[in-house]
């Protein structure tokens, strides 16, 4: 049952599944509790999309090389790299709030009115809605624990990746 034992194709399935997990339980949250995402919140998801979607591909794929795992191994590797950058400066903003903390414009004002590159800027720059915490679970806020999922599964595709396999023979 260790999952450090499973097929990389099983391994990679299990993490498509857990980005589709934390996606899911985000969107309960928010539409059950009335936790509304700010906007650091949206680019985690968006991160965890991009991750369950490299998932996907690798274990949809399977490649028996090494080479082709090694592949999968570094776009999963960054695309939970973006998510833990943006995870740990949303904890980093949590614990050091802005001194005047106030809301800003909805994101949907901000691409109406910015270009893209100032969008992201703006928005990883964090407002007062990043700062307040809303919802704990054993001490740590959503995006910690999202810090926490990142972190897990980079380890998972990182080691589904590059760790050889020794081949049992079942005679």
């Amino acid at each position: 049952m260790n999952p450090f034992r499973w097929t990389f194709r099983m391994q990679c399935l299990a993490g498509f599944a857990s980005c589709a997990a934390l996606i899911g339980f985000a969107i309960f949250s928010q539409f059950a509790w009335g936790l509304e995402p700010c906007p650091m919140c949206i680019f985690q998801r968006i991160a965890f999309a991009a991750l369950g979607l490299v998932f996907l591909v690798a274990g949809l794929h399977a490649p028996r090389s090494g080479g082709g795992r090694a592949v999968y191994g570094v776009l999963g590797f960054l695309a939970a790299a973006v998510g833990m950058a943006i995870a740990g400066r949303h904890v980093w903003i949590q614990h050091n709030p802005p001194e005047i903390p106030g809301c800003g414009p909805p994101l949907s004002f901000l691409q109406e009115t910015m270009s893209t590159g100032n969008v992201i800027r703006k928005v990883l720059t964090g407002s007062g809605d990043c700062g307040s915490v809303d919802w704990t679970f054993l001490g740590l806020s959503m995006p910690a624990w999202s810090l926490v999922w990142f972190v897990l599964l980079a380890v998972l595709f990182v080691t589904a990746a590059f760790m050889r396999r020794r081949r049992r023979s079942y005679r």
